[in-house]
């Protein structure tokens, strides 16, 4: 079996397709039940994205969904005993290790993804407020992710308890991503020494937000910028660039200026591992008739001029809106009730990959609310044949949704699909064909050469 570079350069299987097996990125996921198994795991894992992909927000929605699609799913796992009730749903994804489990989903979406090299990372938090517990006084998990704003992708995520604690749950993140030649950007939180110096071991730049919690940088910072200010920034060596937007009946005016001279600061960046410039950005917004002003302060490690880092900063808020404002509004995560063990935490997860192969689907123009509707609408019944021309020149067979499947016996023998059957390209496929192409890599060594009907 050929092989394929996945998460940390790692080599992972990849099948005839030329797509990594999904099922060789969760070999490794610890099954936590002790007792005879009638289910394999995989089966709730596959069950479980493919019916989140289709809108299902619960484990009620979940064992639903299961059941409409018996037939497709059938195909993909083994259901011989049944559909799973949605209590064994979720027993199973509260009992397994959140951190093992974003282990095999960010080994799986790195290899089905390649990360531009360079890009900005952004680093940020967010609570899921519907999984506290008053009963047992357990208190709502916050959850920090990465997010790749060119790709447009969560790396990955880690849960801690709460908000304070994401000093200590940074380091992990970082730990599990490749970050070599990008550059990390990370809120007043993450403005730590320690922090800053494992980014740049791992081969990688920063531009960290500072604020009062690190009272003496803020007023270095502060301060260099007020001296420059007041002699015209003559004699400071320094870059500027300005970006006017309007939008929402409101006009945003942003000014970026950087210095790249630190002689005079740099007794006071004592600890800041490779700082070199300063980074200030100031806000001035309008509308309704109100005018608000703003000034923030950064530092970086990257030399690089204002128009380049004015947009570097202005990118890490693209993981409060393509991210946390989609998994409230099209993933209902806020008002997500799970409680019990890491259910919670597991199911962000699922919600993370989902919007992952929405966010990478570019066909169909809609939001991603509506593109789960369509996903759930779509024919998913049956899987057929597709042939595209590979980078030689030859045909291959790639899986994707057709309206009758090759393999029954009215259509063909095994493997061969009948005169006529192997269609065009479909012109709009969906999320849910994007997810099964990638699913079904791991049939071709489990089928006599057919990349339909797998034998799980």
């Amino acid at each position: 079996m050929a092989m394929a570079r996945g998460h940390g350069g790692l080599a992972v299987p990849v099948t005839k397709s030329g797509l990594p097996s999904i099922q060789s990125h969760f070999e490794s996921l610890t099954d936590p039940r002790t007792r005879k198994v009638t289910y394999p795991l995989m089966t709730f894992i596959v069950i479980a994205i493919c019916a989140v992909i289709c809108g299902a927000d619960d484990f009620v929605a979940i064992t639903r969904f299961a059941k409409k699609k018996r037939s497709l799913l059938g195909k993909l796992v083994d259901l011989s005993k049944g559909i799973p009730s949605h209590d064994r749903f979720n027993a199973i994804f509260a009992a397994i290790k959140p951190a093992e489990f974003e282990a095999c989903l960010l080994s799986w979406i790195t290899a089905l993804h390649e990360v531009t090299d360079g890009q900005v990372i952004a680093v940020d938090g967010k609570t899921l407020r519907g999984s506290f517990d008053k009963a047992s006084s357990k208190s709502a998990i916050h959850m920090v992710s990465a997010w790749a704003t060119a790709n447009s992708i969560s790396l990955g995520q880690v849960v801690t308890d709460a908000k304070s604690n994401e000093i200590t749950a940074i380091p992990k993140l970082l730990e599990m991503l490749v970050l070599e030649g990008a550059l990390v950007t990370i809120d007043a939180m993450g403005c730590q020494k320690a922090i800053a110096a494992q980014i740049i071991r791992q081969e990688s730049d920063y531009a960290l937000l500072v604020k009062n919690n690190q009272p003496n940088l803020a007023a270095a910072i502060e301060g260099a910028f007020d001296a420059a200010e007041k002699v015209g920034y003559q004699g400071v060596s320094h870059s500027r660039a300005e970006w006017i937007e309007k939008d929402h009946g409101r006009i945003e005016t942003r000014r970026c200026t950087v210095i790249d001279d630190l002689r005079g600061v740099m007794e006071r960046l004592d600890g800041w591992s490779d700082a070199k410039t300063l980074i200030l950005v100031e806000c001035t917004r309008e509308g309704d008739g109100v005018i608000s002003h703003e000034r923030r302060y950064y530092l970086c490690s990257r030399l690089a001029d204002a128009a380049h880092l004015g947009r570097v900063v202005r990118g890490h808020w693209g993981v409060e809106n393509n991210l946390h404002w989609s998994l409230d509004v099209a993933f209902g995560e806020d008002q997500a009730r799970m409680r019990q063990g890491n259910a919670a935490a597991n199911f962000s997860i699922l919600r993370r990959i989902a919007l992952n192969l929405f966010r990478q689907e570019k066909t169909l123009k809609a939001g991603i609310k509506n593109r789960r509707l369509v996903a759930a609408s779509d024919d998913l019944g049956m899987i057929g044949l597709e042939h595209h021309q590979s980078s030689q020149n030859r045909v291959v067979p790639m899986p994707v949704l057709h309206s009758r499947c090759v393999c029954t016996s009215s259509m063909g023998t095994l493997g061969h699909p009948p005169s006529g059957m192997v269609s065009s390209t479909l012109s709009r496929p969906s999320t849910m064909r994007v997810f099964l192409r990638f699913l079904t890599a791991s049939w071709v060594s489990r089928t006599t050469g057919c990349f339909c009907c797998p034998l799980w």
